[in-house]
């Protein structure tokens, strides 16, 4: 058969786009129907919607301004102040917008967030999309020179922060204007809640641009990069995770993950579009969390692996002390979550456990749900609609099924770059995660490790994180870490560090029997460090730059180490 012409196939492309496109659409519709954000209501809510969206767009601002119009007496953040109905949080983030104008910060300014979950964070957030004002989110586990170096290269004008964090600041708010989000502030930096009380609450002017989103790359491998994204045009992201996660309109959401970390800030959005109840917790303590669920109610809870591993570790009957039947779904993303965990998380609180795969960069990946991860332990999942994963080798070509091979990704979320210059490798219009994977038999992806983590031992590659999952369901571990060291017979070798659980006992020889009896030989760590703790990032990622890579005799003194 003659190969079609160029325009032939061009033609044909047309209406194969418009169909996608159209089934896109009914797709989302579906999608939001289901989860209760699209219902028939009163025509003045109608009426109230259409208007807040031609008015702010798909910004948070809009999300306050809509959902105080149709829901105005629901409660929309609860912490430690008490409870703040949507209509509050409106009336509110109204006079804070216009009070921070009054101090000069306006559109297309940035300005630096550095808050634990509390409802500070929330106003700001609100009152700066209000302005149209960019918004740059600190980590609290920043140094100070990290974050002196963080806003200069931001060019952030203003910086709104937690009092205790004052000291950290010093440098990096030196010629800025401060603000203080939760606790009494003084002249030079007064409170958020003096500038409220203080504002008119009277309805915001649009800006004439929404302002832009920055959240920092979690700086495991060296100093964080800033991910900038646009307010997103649709809800197109939103109708992805509601594909796979059964989100519902109302809910109460217990957001444990750090708002500043992509994974929270994307849940309290999420919570934001569904009109749900958002819970917050200043600090994480594994107990006061499920006593936090059993006093609320909570229907979802967002957490990061660490969290659920500092939950999991509590003895049982700490743990069946609360009620926390009312649970339907435990979001989990932000690093590597260990296929053992995810089992017993689920064995201890039903089948709730949603594992996302994704990254700044890239956004939602694949969403592995509770079925998956029990037919797959380990599992990232698959895309959701209107996400496309593809692997490549290192030469750009598509691997064959079954395949390792690194993963790129493409949806209309990927970030628009880093705000210091350069972004993600692309092939095909897909960027690239960073990681390297597999798709199995199913379908499902499974994530191997970081491609510059691959070590070549003895002419063999080999990626750590399959030996981590590995050690990480043995009964006596806690937590696991593997790295590649220099060695001088094969080249790299395995060096694994490893905390035991409370009670927990194991050798340096039994761990590596452990994998001498289930992986290939070239797979053993020759090293077996033991640790008190694993150095991590307040989102809970190790921090692998911080574990000894050098001789152990001249390195950091262990607990006790092996070597064979």
């Amino acid at each position: 058969m003659p190969e079609m012409p160029a325009v032939g196939r061009a033609a044909l492309r047309l209406p194969l786009r418009a169909v996608a496109f159209v089934d896109k659409q009914v797709h989302d519709v579906v999608v939001l129907a289901r989860a209760g954000a699209v219902a028939i209501e009163a025509p003045k809510h109608t009426l109230h919607r259409v208007r807040t969206i031609l008015r702010w767009g798909f910004s948070t601002a809009a999300g306050y301004a809509l959902t105080a119009g149709v829901h105005p007496d629901r409660a929309a953040i609860v912490d430690e102040l008490g409870t703040l109905t949507f209509a509050e949080v409106h009336r509110r983030t109204n006079a804070l917008a216009r009070e921070l104008a009054r101090a000069g910060i306006g559109a297309g300014d940035g300005v630096g967030v550095m808050c634990r979950n509390h409802r500070y964070f929330v106003e700001a957030t609100v009152a700066l999309s209000k302005l149209g004002a960019d918004s740059l989110y600190l980590n609290t586990g920043f140094a100070g020179p990290q974050l002196a170096e963080v806003m200069e290269r931001e060019g952030a004008k203003a910086i709104i922060h937690d009092e205790e964090f004052e000291a950290l600041l010093a440098a990096a708010t030196r010629g800025r204007l401060r603000f203080t989000a939760w606790g009494r502030g003084g002249e030079d930096a007064p409170a958020l809640e003096a500038l409220i009380a203080a504002g008119d609450t009277a309805e915001v002017t649009p800006p004439q641009s929404q302002g832009k989103v920055t959240i920092l790359t979690s700086g495991t491998t060296g100093t964080p990069k800033g991910a900038r994204r646009s307010q997103p045009k649709g809800l197109g992201a939103a109708c992805g995770f509601l594909s796979r996660i059964p989100l519902r309109a109302g809910q109460r959401t217990l957001v444990a993950a750090p708002l500043f970390h992509s994974w929270g800030f994307a849940n309290y959005e999420l919570a934001l579009l569904l009109a749900d109840t958002v819970i917050l917790q200043r600090r994480f303590d594994p107990e006061q969390t499920l006593a936090a669920i059993a006093e609320h109610r909570a229907d979802v809870l967002v957490l990061v692996p660490v969290m659920a591993q500092r939950i999991m570790d509590l003895p049982e009957a700490t743990r069946r002390k609360y009620d926390t039947s009312s649970l339907k779904i435990a979001g989990i993303s932000g690093s590597a979550l260990h296929g053992d965990l995810a089992e017993r998380f689920m064995d201890a609180f039903g089948e709730v456990v949603y594992n996302l795969y994704g990254s700044t960069e890239v956004a939602q990946a694949t969403i592995a749900t509770p079925a998956e991860l029990r037919l797959a332990p380990g599992t990232a999942g698959r895309p959701p609609k209107g996400t496309v994963v593809r692997l490549f080798d290192a030469g750009g070509g598509a691997v064959a099924p079954g395949q390792e091979g690194r993963i790129f990704v493409g949806n209309e979320f990927l970030f628009e770059g880093y705000t210091g210059g350069g972004s993600k490798a692309v092939i095909d219009g897909l960027m690239s995660t960073g990681d390297v994977g597999h798709f199995d038999r199913h379908g499902l992806l499974f994530v191997s490790g970081r491609d510059d983590e691959m070590i070549v031992s003895g002419g063999e590659n080999v990626y750590p994180r399959e030996v981590e999952d590995l050690l990480a369901a043995h009964p006596a571990i806690a937590e696991v870490a593997v790295v590649g060291v220099d060695d001088v017979e094969f080249g790299q070798r395995l060096r694994a560090f490893v905390v035991l659980r409370d009670g927990g006992h194991a050798t340096a020889e039994e761990v590596k029997e452990v994998v001498r009896a289930n992986l290939a030989r070239y797979k053993v760590p020759r090293d077996v460090v033991f640790l008190d703790a694993l150095p991590r990032t307040t989102t809970g990622k190790v921090l692998k730059r911080d574990l000894p890579r050098g001789d152990l005799d001249a390195g950091a003194a262990p607990s006790q180490a092996a070597s064979g």
